[in-house]
C-alpha cells in the first residue's frame, strides 16, 4: 500500500522533510504517493538546472577496457592511462560471475521494495549498528537542496557483524558482490600501484589502498519534474578506488577533464564503472585524477546503482607516497589522517571537487 499525504501536505517542507527524512518513507515513499510537482527542498540552484539542460552536447566517451585481453600490459597501460586523463573508464570481462552481478542487483529491489517499518529500523536513529545506514539524499542536514535518492550503506567491518546487523534480504548477496570483485579490485590497484613505482601490493600497501570497504545500495525513484533537481549531486568520492555496478537506466555523467563537458557513461551490459577517488589522487601526488560527477534523476524510470567504496583504513595517513615523491617530484598534497577527510567531506554538501583542497599544501 503507498503512502498518501494530501496536497495540502505538500506546501508545508517541514512535513515533507518529516515525511522523506524522519519517518523513513524517503523519495520512494513521496514518489509513490503519485506527487505531480516537485516540493521546493529538492529545487536545485540555477547553475545545476543549467547543467541538466547541457549534459549531453559531447560525443566524448569514457573507456572501456576488456580486462580478458591476453596482453596484460595492455590492459594495465590503458587502465592507467584512463585514470589520468578520464579518472574514469568501464571495464568488461573483468572475471566477476554475472549472475553475482544479477543478485545483489535483486537484492537492492528486494530492500527497497520492503514496508517502511522494515526499512526504518536501519535509519540513523534507529540502526542497532553505525556501520549500517538506511537514508536519502547525502547530508539533509547540511544541504540547501535535496537530492533525488534513498541509500542504504554498509560499512563491512566482519563477517560477523554483517551477519548480526545487516538487513537480512541483501546481506549475502551484497557480501558476495564484496568477495567475488575483490580480485579484480586487487589487480587494478596492482596496475596503478606499478606505474607509480610500487612493486608490490604488501600488507602496508594493501591497508592503505584497500584497508576498509563501504557498499551502498542507491535507489533513485521516479521523479517528477526530472530537471529541476539531480540524484546526486556533482562530487569527486573520498575512497581510493569506486567500484560501480549501474542497471540499464543510466544518468551517471563524468566531467571531461579534457573539454569541462559532462559526459554520460552509458550502461555497458555486464561492466563495471570504475573511478578514481580523492584518496588515490592524493596518494599519486595527482597523477591519477578523481574526477567529478553527477546523476540526473528520471522522469519514467527507477533507477538503482551498488557502488563498492575501496578506501584507505580509516586511521592511515595518507598522503604522496614515498615511491612516487622519491624521483624528486614536488608533493603537493600534505599527510592527512583518512577518517578526518572524510568527516569533512561529510560536513558540507556536495560541491563538486572543492574536497581535496583540503589536502593540498
Amino acid at each position: 500500500m503507498a503512502p498518501t499525504l494530501s496536497t495540502s501536505q505538500f506546501s508545508n517542507p517541514a512535513e515533507v522533510t518529516d515525511f522523506v527524512v524522519h519517518k523513513g518513507n524517503g523519495v520512494k515513499g513521496l514518489s509513490e504517493t503519485g506527487i505531480k510537482s516537485l516540493p521546493d527542498q529538492y529545487i536545485q540552484p540555477l547553475e545545476e538546472r543549467l547543467i541538466n539542460k547541457f549534459v549531453n552536447e559531447t560525443d566524448e566517451a569514457i573507456p572501456v577496457i576488456d580486462m580478458s585481453n591476453p596482453d596484460e600490459s595492455k590492459v594495465a597501460e590503458a587502465v592507467c592511462d584512463a585514470a589520468e586523463k578520464w579518472g574514469f573508464f568501464q571495464v568488461v570481462n573483468h572475471g566477476v560471475p554475472l549472475e553475482v552481478l544479477d543478485e545483489v542487483k535483486a537484492a537492492t529491489h528486494r530492500f527497497f521494495n520492503l514496508p517502511v517499518e522494515e526499512k526504518s529500523k536501519f535509519t540513523k536513529e534507529n540502526s542497532l549498528s553505525s556501520t549500517v545506514r538506511f537514508g536519502t539524499s547525502f547530508s539533509p542536514l547540511a544541504e540547501k537542496a535535496l537530492e533525488w535518492k534513498d541509500y542504504l550503506s554498509l560499512f563491512y567491518v566482519s563477517d560477523a557483524e554483517a551477519e548480526q546487523f545487516w538487513p537480512d534480504v541483501c546481506r549475502n548477496e551484497t557480501l558476495e558482490y564484496m568477495n567475488k570483485s575483490k580480485k579484480m579490485v586487487r589487480k587494478l590497484l596492482e596496475y596503478l600501484g606499478k606505474n607509480l613505482n610500487v612493486k608490490e601490493l604488501d600488507e602496508t600497501k594493501e591497508s592503505l589502498f584497500m584497508g576498509s570497504i563501504r557498499i551502498n545500495l542507491n535507489y533513485y525513484p521516479i521523479c517528477p519534474n526530472p530537471d529541476l533537481t539531480v540524484g546526486v549531486g556533482r562530487h569527486s568520492d573520498v575512497s581510493s578506488l569506486t567500484i560501480l555496478l549501474q542497471d540499464q537506466i543510466g544518468g551517471l555523467h563524468v566531467r571531461s577533464l579534457a573539454s569541462g563537458n559532462w559526459v554520460h557513461v552509458p550502461p555497458v551490459p555486464n561492466s563495471f564503472v570504475i573511478n578514481i577517488g580523492d584518496a588515490m589522487q592524493i596518494l599519486s601526488n595527482g597523477r591519477y585524477k578523481s574526477v567529478e560527477h553527477r546523476v540526473l534523476a528520471n522522469g519514467n524510470n527507477n533507477r538503482i546503482s551498488v557502488p563498492i567504496f575501496v578506501n584507505p583504513k580509516p586511521e592511515s595517513v595518507i598522503g604522496p607516497l614515498s615511491e612516487v615523491i622519491a624521483n624528486g617530484e614536488e608533493p603537493i598534497y600534505r599527510d592527512v589522517v583518512y577518517s578526518d577527510y572524510v568527516k569533512y567531506f561529510f560536513r558540507k554538501a556536495h560541491d563538486g571537487k572543492k574536497t581535496v583542497d583540503y589536502a593540498k599544501i
